[in-house]
């Protein structure tokens, strides 16, 4: 099986999703044939790279709600992410752009091992979601490569430059194509989709149903 999936390091719905959809693959016996392609998709490409907005401020303005609705939906992705045994601490994320973060994810996938690019992501994860540093912040970004398992000379040499950046834009270009507006949003074996952080129970049989479709 195959499987490529868009997202985005400040999507809680990202994080949520994928890890439920390792879950499942772990549950079916596929995890180990069955690597996750992490396909870029900024939720919101004109963030800028420093900011004195809280995250509070960012989500009422950007959903249309007061602050006391954003502060009970904020609430709520949380608890859904504690659900999943993750720390989503959303309030005191940094609302940033996570164009360079996913310029490392694309050095990482580079190098050929799926096990330092998925501690790249999760690592990216951490900083946005439990941390509450910015994911824009190139120290921080450094720091929590190195940390995962990448050349801290290769990740300078990328912050340096616009290196990988045709490579992010060329997701969000296919994503366009294949008429995907949201993330997460999982293609499995160029055919089939699964759009958004559907329940556990949901993906494993969505994946059941794949293998049985694919068997014929």
């Amino acid at each position: 099986m195959e499987i490529k999936y868009w997202s985005d390091i400040a999507c809680p719905f990202c994080y949520i999703g994928s890890t439920r959809m390792k879950r499942a693959l772990a549950e079916l016996g596929l995890a180990e044939t069955t690597p996750l392609e992490f396909k870029a998709f900024q939720l919101d490409p004109t963030l800028p790279t420093k900011t004195d907005k809280t995250m509070l401020d960012n989500f009422a303005n950007g959903h249309g709600m007061s602050k006391a609705q954003a502060k009970a939906q904020i609430q709520q992705i949380s608890q859904m992410g504690a659900g999943d045994g993750l720390k989503v601490d959303l309030l005191n994320a940094v609302p940033t752009n996570t164009f360079d973060a996913h310029r490392l994810i694309k050095l990482a996938a580079s190098l050929g091992d799926d096990t330092v690019t998925e501690k790249v992501i999760d690592a990216f994860y951490q900083v946005y979601f439990s941390n509450g540093e910015s994911i824009a912040d190139h120290a921080v970004l450094r720091a929590a490569s190195v940390n995962a398992g990448l050349s801290g000379e290769q990740v300078d040499a990328v912050l340096a430059s616009q290196q990988f950046a045709q490579d992010v834009r060329d997701d969000e270009i296919m994503a366009e194509r294949l008429g995907i507006h949201g993330a997460p949003f999982f293609v499995i074996n160029n055919k089939f989709g699964i759009s958004g952080a559907q329940p556990y129970d949901t993906m494993v049989d969505a994946l059941k149903q794949i293998q049985a479709k694919e068997a014929e």
